[in-house]
């Protein structure tokens, strides 16, 4: 374990870098520790549920454990907004569509050969 592991205290921003990694503490821009991690681990179901908590009572439909990342989830995420015809976002690997859009997420992504489950109530 070295110094920065044990006491958390590198720097985070550098004035000739910019932004510094906290992992590896080097630059941003050329940080590897975004390229080094795996895909997130999971079953291979992709599953779809209902949310309104936080939300001031507007439901979103969710769709979790796609093993897609970055501009790939991105392209999906749009091919899926169009297809609802509603808005949405990624958040931390989450695709989140403006709406109650779970059978019709189902049928698509079914069709692009993932195992699907709705999930929540």
């Amino acid at each position: 374990m070295n110094q920065r592991d044990r006491n958390n205290s590198g720097p985070v921003y550098s004035t000739e870098h910019g932004s510094m990694c906290p992992a590896c503490g080097k630059p941003a821009s050329g940080c590897v520790c975004a390229t080094r991690k795996a895909s997130a681990p999971g079953d291979g179901i992709v599953r779809i549920m209902r949310q309104t908590k936080g939300r001031k009572g507007k439901g979103v439909s969710l769709i979790t454990g796609l093993p897609l990342q970055g501009e790939a989830l991105e392209k999906l995420a749009k091919q899926l907004k169009q297809r609802c015809g509603a808005g949405g976002a990624i958040k931390e690997g989450v695709i989140e569509i403006q709406g109650d859009h779970r059978e019709a997420l189902a049928l698509e992504l079914k069709k692009l050969g993932y195992t699907v489950k709705l999930a929540g109530g």
